[in-house]
């Protein structure tokens, strides 16, 4: 085990770190995206940094509107492009180039949208 995956936090901590509810966090959980480390001897749940990272990859697929699903499956395949082989099956990176097309669409989406709400606020004066 490393030094960055030794370092444990509980739920608590992690929810403070990003701002999410301890909630949120549980849901994750409970559908796999972010299961925890460890528990401890009382059951609670123990995240480490590398758990804090994916937490916040998490976060940036979210508003992206990518499916539960679909962000697990990116979760899945994300260590491939970080492969020190670099032999990345041709499915994998096809399916990749499919979200990142779809994600980067959902951003210009939503710059367009938020040009028309600053536009908007905008109407008001001031």
């Amino acid at each position: 085990m490393t030094e960055r995956e030794a370092i444990t936090m509980h739920i608590g901590e992690l929810a403070e770190r990003t701002g999410l509810s301890l909630r949120t966090i549980r849901h994750y959980d409970d559908v796999g995206l972010l299961p925890a480390t460890a528990r401890t001897e009382g059951g609670f749940r123990l995240y480490t940094e590398a758990d804090h990272e994916r937490l916040l990859t998490i976060m940036a697929m979210k508003p992206l509107g990518f499916s539960l699903e679909e962000m697990a499956e990116m979760l899945s395949l994300l260590p491939a492009l970080t492969a020190i082989q670099g032999n990345v099956c041709a499915a994998t990176t096809e399916r990749l180039e499919f979200f990142r097309n779809r994600a980067t669409h959902q951003r210009e989406k939503m710059i367009r949208n938020l040009a028309a709400a600053d536009q908007f606020i905008a109407s008001f004066g001031g």
